[in-house]
């Protein structure tokens, strides 16, 4: 029950399904890139992706300087769902605006 909680606080926001949505079509991107992207300020972001990475539904690596954020390769049956249902809009979301990593 207490996951049906999460995944619905996580998608409760429309900034963290657009974020889950540049994932879902861009695989791997980092904090800058989100907030070049969707014209959102980097204490925003960073904090969004706090809250997604706590509850699981995204995954962080350090390369070099770059924290690059990605979707984990396994989800439970419900956020796959949800996954499934972003990833048809994902489309419509800008082109990633890249840095310079």
């Amino acid at each position: 029950m207490e996951n049906i909680v999460t995944v619905g606080k996580i998608l409760s926001d429309i900034n963290r399904v657009k974020i889950l949505g540049l994932l879902l079509r861009d695989k791997e991107l980092c904090v800058c890139e989100f907030c070049d992207t969707l014209n959102l300020s980097q204490p925003l972001v960073s904090r969004h992706l706090k809250q997604m990475k706590e509850s699981g539904m995204i995954a962080s690596k350090q390369e070099g300087k770059w924290v690059i954020y990605s979707l984990p390769d396994t989800q439970d049956q419900m956020v796959n769902c949800c996954l499934s249902e972003i990833k048809k809009a994902a489309d419509d979301l800008p082109r990633i605006i890249t840095c310079s990593r």
